[in-house]
């Protein structure tokens, strides 16, 4: 009788070749997915290495990286694929020097910095991301903080003026009227004080001109000793003594930088306001003007749901 051989089982040897063959394809098909990001600014500080953690840490199955703005070529020569995110002004300067290049990503811009560098239009390859709170949204909390007021306050000058119409317009269904002072030199307070006659509130623009450490002295000793809260313009001004503001932090920015690095780049918005925000105010001031504690949660969340209808 013939007897067939025993069939003999792998060896560990061929198993590990074999378990290290299926590893390697899966290694490949997971790089060949992965999304090339770049991160560029003029200066490598401590703040942007964390910021850029942050990003790895979102994007485990993509290439992050960061390079000094002096480091890279012109944005022509960086391939189309890559998916370019600038974190500051020099580096929108230096993108604005090459209609060629990559879909670009511009975090943390404001409206009036992008009115000096880019004037009335946006490229099509960039998309900015803004850092200063919606006007809608500022007069929206304006109306929840202080539902019996009328008129709002808005001081400017020749570079915020330009937002005077879209504040009218969101201002409009919301039962507001807003009133205006042109306030050209900082020295001078007859502006400020001819508005704070005509208002029930101030709506600071995030206009830097107005709003910093020389004016805040003024503008909040002058409106809180008539008793007018002044909404915004920013968190920061929210610690020096005004009474709210919304603003988007770091988780925020993060959770739309993911969202828009899941999307074709032809598809990124030529502007965008992140969804995701809170609310600051500044407990002091309300006790002084007679206002309730504010749940700055409650506000924020009930903020999000008006913008949400329809």
């Amino acid at each position: 009788m013939n007897h067939c051989p025993p069939r003999k089982t792998p060896g560990v040897g061929h198993l590990l070749a074999m378990l290290c063959l299926v590893i390697s394809g899966w290694l490949a098909c997971l790089s060949a997915g992965a999304a090339d990001i770049l991160l560029t600014g003029a200066e490598d500080s401590p703040g942007v290495q964390s910021f850029v953690q942050a990003v790895r840490a979102l994007r485990p199955g993509d290439r992050v990286r960061f390079q000094p703005l002096a480091d890279l070529p012109s944005p022509g020569k960086i391939p189309d694929d890559v998916r370019l995110i600038l974190l500051d002004l020099p580096s929108l300067d230096w993108r604005l020097q090459d209609a060629q290049g990559p879909a670009t990503l511009v975090l943390r811009i404001s409206r009036l910095q992008a009115r000096q560098h880019l004037g009335d239009s946006v490229p099509p390859h960039l998309s900015l991301l803004w850092s200063d709170p919606p006007l809608e949204r500022q007069l929206r909390l304006t109306r929840t903080l202080l539902p019996q007021v009328k008129r709002v306050g808005v001081l400017y000058d020749s570079h915020s003026e330009f937002l005077l119409k879209e504040l009218r317009r969101a201002a409009y269904p919301l039962g507001l009227e807003v009133v205006t002072e042109r306030w050209d030199n900082i020295q001078d307070s007859r502006p400020l004080q001819t508005l704070l006659n005509s208002s029930d509130v101030l709506l600071g623009l995030d206009d830097p001109d107005l709003y910093n450490p020389k004016t805040a002295k003024n503008l909040l000793l002058s409106s809180y000793s008539r008793q007018l809260a002044l909404i915004g313009p920013n968190a920061g001004f929210v610690r020096a003594g005004s009474l709210a503001s919304t603003y988007s932090d770091q988780s925020d920015w993060l959770a739309i930088l993911d969202e828009l690095l899941d999307q074709p780049p032809a598809t990124w918005p030529r502007t965008h306001y992140p969804l995701r925000f809170k609310v600051s105010s500044n407990p002091q001031v309300a006790r002084s003007l007679g206002i309730e504690q504010i749940n700055e949660a409650s506000v924020a969340t009930l903020l999000a749901e008006r913008e949400r209808r329809p």
